[in-house]
């Protein structure tokens, strides 16, 4: 059955298309678009228009080299267990150059247009044909005339042709190829792109320009446009509302598992289609686990509680960590830990300006750690910090938690996290009463020509704002 816009909606589109001032040929684009995305299942309003991907294409064909093309495959369907998938997941780099969230699917750039099919293009996709069977159990796909007319990709074909297509890849001086090192066969789908992915690992394929294609990535991915700080924005702030209902809710009788259900409630009821991550929530003794992620510890009453999540909104995701006192109260002594790691972040993030070294924040919050934990007698000198403050403290934020980078000189519109921590497990060579206190402070910091803007800052971050707050039951 085809579907079609309400005559009422239809109704509407029209006449704002008219108060836009758009002709009546692109009026009737956008309403066959509208009609088009409602009959493929694509029902968000708010997703990178087709234009970011082309013209993300476009900054990538400029870093080629002359005779050259690049290869992406999306993602691969991931077997959970028996006849149960992992939810799907594209791979970040074949969303960012084409907008489509689809297994079985695979992209060509080229450099200098090559003749396909009787047509020059620089550009072509092989994709799922549409399969009213094969939706019936999985869901609408876009096929050929929907990656066509909704992702504005120059030349579309369906996958089955491919090996029937002249793609020109043997008249290619160099071509780039991104394997995916997890690559599984999906069985149950004809579609399926397993042997076609390890013929270009067997063949000529470069390693050399693998490496250099992953950095031609980087330099695009590490600098946000405008549209993607739109989607960053609306992500963090989703994860800050769950940190700030977390604060509200808790109480000592709860679980580790409960407080993640709770954040991860409001990730869904905001909109966000899943958790960028496994969510972390370490009390007492977890709370010294970087990334203790079984969440199944009681509290008890004096604990603290390490929250690091990141809802994922659109592809793009947030990493927001707070740690907080599961009663409502520092003690003594888990404040003067706290108040450290928060001075330690503070200076980092001021350390964020353009023009700085990516490592600045991690060098700065290091010394202030080592300090401070100097003169608490926790360390017998500054070269221990390591054993309390064992990792980095920052890494780039976007399409992955971990986001890519060239990790050179901090530049405006690179968003980076500020993470500072300290972790003292039980039996630890200090003062026992230092025991169990793990802390651990994250924000998202976007780099601008002039300060850095700390994008989770509406999170309580001092002691008496979190008191307050937790207060507010």
């Amino acid at each position: 059955m085809k579907l079609s816009l309400h005559p009422s909606a239809l109704t509407l589109l029209l006449l704002v298309c008219g108060l836009l001032g758009i002709s009546q040929e692109e009026n009737l684009s956008i309403t066959k678009s509208a009609i088009l995305a409602e009959e493929v299942g694509v029902f968000d309003k708010d997703l990178l228009p087709a234009s970011f991907h082309q013209e993300r294409r476009e900054k990538l064909r400029e870093l080629l080299p002359d005779s050259s093309m690049a290869v992406f495959f999306s993602s691969p369907v991931r077997n959970r267990s028996n006849d149960v998938d992992y939810e799907y997941h594209q791979d970040p780099n074949f969303y960012y150059l084409t907008g489509l969230r689809e297994p079985h699917s695979l992209l060509l750039i080229y450099k200098n247009p090559v003749k396909i099919n009787g047509v020059f293009t620089d550009e072509v996709i092989f994709v799922q044909p549409r399969d009213n069977k094969q939706e019936l159990w999985q869901g609408k796909r876009l096929g050929v005339e929907g990656v066509k007319q909704l992702l504005k990709i120059k030349m579309v074909l369906p996958t089955p042709e491919f090996h029937k297509t002249n793609c020109q890849i043997d008249g290619m001086n160099y071509t780039y190829f991104l394997p995916d090192s997890e690559d599984t066969r999906d069985t149950r789908s004809e579609y399926d792109l397993y042997d076609l992915k390890k013929q270009f690992l067997a063949q000529s394929v470069r390693k050399k320009g693998n490496r250099k294609l992953g950095y031609f990535i980087a330099q695009l991915r590490e600098i946000k446009t405008q549209e993607e700080l739109v989607i960053m924005r609306k992500a963090i702030e989703i994860t800050c509302k769950a940190q700030k209902e977390l604060m509200k809710n808790i109480t000592p009788e709860m679980a580790e598992y409960q407080t993640e259900a709770l954040v991860e409630f409001h990730f869904k009821n905001e909109g966000a289609e899943q958790a960028g991550f496994p969510s972390i929530h370490g009390s007492g003794g977890n709370s010294c686990i970087l990334h203790y992620t079984s969440n199944r510890r009681m509290f008890t009453h004096n604990d603290l509680l390490v929250s690091d999540i990141g809802a994922e909104y659109h592809g793009y995701t947030a990493d927001v960590t707070r740690t907080i006192p599961v009663n409502g109260k520092f003690s003594k002594e888990q404040a003067i830990i706290y108040n450290l790691v928060l001075k330690a972040q503070s200076i980092g993030i001021d350390s964020c300006i353009a023009g700085n070294s990516f490592w600045i924040a991690g060098q700065v919050a290091n010394n202030v750690i080592a300090d401070g934990l100097l003169k608490l007698g926790i360390i017998k000198n500054k070269m221990d910090v390591k054993k309390y403050f064992p990792h980095g403290t920052s890494h780039y934020l976007g399409l992955d938690v971990h986001d890519v980078g060239s990790y050179g000189k901090l530049t405006p519109g690179q968003i980076i996290t500020v993470e500072p921590g300290i972790y003292i497990p039980a039996n630890s060579d200090c003062d026992p009463k230092w025991w169990n206190i793990g802390v651990r402070i994250e924000d998202d910091i976007l780099i601008t020509p002039r300060k850095p803007e700390n994008l989770s800052r509406c999170v309580p971050r001092t002691i008496p704002e979190i008191e307050q707050l937790m207060n507010q039951k």
